[in-house]
């Protein structure tokens, strides 16, 4: 049984004596970027919160020994309150770390340090990153790290990780930590509470990986997690322990947080002074003023237009959808290589049945790999470079603050904007990423306007291609799609039961991204998706191929055709929808192939985009919120989705008859 500090730990043994380290802090300090840097391995690096919330690990030798780096998800206190602070204390509980790197912002000192003092008290392990200094010291502050090393007792480094500056120090810190090696202070409270405290951790008699000073703080907060775990060991003895604390609780039933609070704001604000030191004139950067310029509704939603049309309409829309997609798809697929490989799979194999399931009408090189790589590739690959750039700026936080108070009218915090945006690149990975809202409430409004009205990138990016070629048909889609968000978001706030969600998000510094990280996360989310996406085109095509022998994707075809003609569209049509059933930028590339052959004029085109954007969700998407929300949920929602679609479609044909609109 691994020991540290004295305490026993009662997490399994390291195997091979490898060490671990877990990298703990508030969200968007740059916990991420030093576990990249540490591991040598990659893990999506956001300016937002959710990318850790599932704990990534990685192997790294430091200084010659063999360490497992643990990179938990953002966590404000050692007292609980989101999903991602139980996961980060689980690991500081349960798997009991040689070392507990804390990362904070060198601009957010005194705010940050409390947590520091807490883990300090706990006992635990602790080395200090003041981080993201290259910032600080640009803004003029000044912090005397050797001073502040002194008075907290532990070992303190200075950083810049993103700029790859102190990671020498941190190694040599974590491979030279000993348990002896500080002197950890102890930081006094007050005389009535330090008595509640110090007559609360007399009573244990338990081992436990935190000290018992901590322990009976957490009791007095009323940690659920932590009660449960000292009634497990303690036993017998626990019941004149829940009795003193149900004495002291009612004795300070009014006042005990609030006290707590303020006594370890004191602690703090006594250790930064001479520590940290603020020029009387602030400098103002670059970045700062733009920062508050992209907050101000005046100036951000006219930077948040610029930003959308220059990188969704021109990147991805016009450059990938339009440009790269025309090579790809056209020179290369349709003219070189699909007449090539039909003419050597036809004499290849001699069987006419199974020539059709590789190059035929629906075959999986012809068609399948036409549209992965030829269609869907070169548009999800320039969105995600525009995504993690913008990532890497530091605007989402600040859209987030942005969009706030329009998004609580939909039930909904700013931090909602993180999925909504991730959905315009993959719905299933935004799905995912909803888990990290903070009410059930909040995550099923999300799914569902999810699953409605954000399109993916590959759909977007052959939409906007399409519809920028009929004037003002790609304006009514979008109308149309912002009215249907705001409309189910607004009735969904209204009528599912549940209080609007707090909202609160760390913002990183605003910086210019560097583009060895930009294409590293490009790179690294291509190969995810593309590995998720070719597997589904593949199956797909082998099921349309079996469908078109067997009669039944004829029958298919059939039945679907009155449900076309009540919204205005062509039997053939219909062949873009069970494609988008597969993957919705599947459908998208079928509508692709539809406008080509000249199926489809400026309203029918129209109209089965909107429809098609706010169908069922693919299989993918649709499996992940089975995962997420459950069978009942994730029905309800396809059921709802896919009235609302074909609703929607049949009201918009209507209203372009009329008006005589896209003739």
């Amino acid at each position: 049984m691994a020991t540290c500090c004295g305490k026993q730990s009662k997490a399994p043994a390291n195997s091979g004596g490898t060490k671990r380290v877990a990298l703990v802090g508030n969200p968007n300090v740059g916990k991420s970027v030093l576990f990249n840097a540490l591991t040598g391995a990659y893990v999506t690096v956001s300016n937002y919160p959710g990318t850790s919330v599932e704990v990534s690990r990685g192997n790294a030798v430091i200084e010659g020994g063999q360490w497992q780096v643990i990179d938990t998800p953002g966590m404000y206190s050692i007292h609980t309150i989101t999903e991602e602070e139980r996961v980060a204390r689980e690991i500081l509980l349960h798997e009991a770390p040689d070392v507990v790197v804390h990362v904070l912002d060198a601009r957010n000192l005194e705010r940050m340090l409390a947590m520091t003092i807490q883990l300090v008290e706990a006992e635990l392990p602790v080395v200090l990153v003041v981080n993201i200094m290259d910032e600080a010291e640009r803004m003029g502050l000044k912090i005397d790290l050797d001073l502040l090393r002194e008075r907290l007792g532990i070992p303190v480094i200075g950083a810049a990780t993103a700029r790859k500056r102190g990671l020498d120090d941190i190694r040599s810190a974590i491979a030279g930590y000993r348990c002896d090696a500080g002197n950890p202070r102890r930081f006094a409270y007050s005389r009535l509470l330090e008595h509640d405290i110090n007559e609360l951790a007399g009573l244990m008699e338990g081992e436990y990986v935190i000290s018992r000073r901590t322990l009976a703080l957490l009791l007095l907060q009323q940690d659920e997690e932590i009660t449960s775990q000292v009634a497990h060991r303690e036993g017998e003895g626990y019941p004149v322990i829940a009795e003193k604390v149900r004495e002291i609780a009612f004795q300070r039933r009014e006042s005990f947080h609030l006290d707590l609070s303020l006594e370890r704001k004191e602690i703090v604000r006594r250790m930064v002074q001479d520590v940290f030191v603020a020029p009387r004139e602030r400098v103002t950067t670059w970045a700062e003023r733009f920062s508050r310029l992209s907050m101000q509704p005046l100036t951000g939603i006219p930077l948040l237009c610029i930003v959308l049309y220059f990188g969704l309409y021109q990147f991805v829309g016009v450059f990938g959808a339009g440009t790269v997609v025309d090579l790809l798809e056209g020179k290369f697929f349709e003219e070189l290589f699909n007449p090539w490989i039909t003419g050597v799979v036809k004499a290849v194999i001699p069987w006419e049945i199974i020539q059709e399931l590789f190059v035929g009408e629906y075959g999986i090189i012809t068609l399948g790999i036409r549209y992965a790589v030829g269609i869907i590739l070169p548009i999800v690959a320039t969105f995600f470079v525009f995504f993690s750039f913008l990532e890497d700026t530091g605007y989402f936080p600040r859209l987030a603050l942005l969009v706030d108070r329009v998004f609580k009218r939909f039930g909904m915090s700013g931090r909602a904007v993180i999925p909504m945006v991730l959905g315009f690149g993959c719905d299933t990975m935004a799905t995912m990423v909803t888990r990290t809202l903070e009410t059930v409430r909040e995550r099923i409004i999300a799914t569902v306007l999810l699953s409605l009205a954000i399109p993916c990138s590959a759909q977007i990016g052959v939409i906007l291609a399409l519809l920028s070629k009929a004037p003002g048909a790609l304006a009514v889609w979008g109308v149309s799609m912002l009215l249907l968000f705001v409309v189910v978001g607004f009735l969904a706030a209204r009528l599912l039961p549940g209080e609007p969600p707090m909202f609160y998000m760390e913002l990183p510094p605003m910086r210019l991204p560097q583009f060895s990280n930009v294409v590293t996360k490009t790179y690294t989310r291509m190969q995810w998706y593309f590995l998720e996406i070719l597997p589904l085109f593949i199956l797909a095509s082998v099921l349309l191929w079996l469908g078109k022998i067997t009669g039944f994707f004829e029958k298919l075809v059939d039945a679907m055709t009155p449900v076309m003609a009540f919204i205005g569209l062509p039997r053939e049509t219909a062949v873009a929808f069970i494609f988008g059933f597969f993957r919705r930028d599947y459908g998208a590339a079928g509508l692709y192939d539809l406008q080509s052959k000249g199926l489809l004029d400026a309203r029918q085109l129209t109209v089965a985009a909107v429809t098609l954007t706010l169908f069922i969700p693919c299989v993918a998407q649709f499996l992940i919120m089975k995962k997420e929300r459950g069978w009942k949920v994730s029905t309800a929602i396809g059921v709802f989705v896919s009235l609302v679609a074909f609703g929607s479609g049949w009201a918009l044909n209507k209203l372009l008859l009329v008006t005589g609109l896209l003739v």
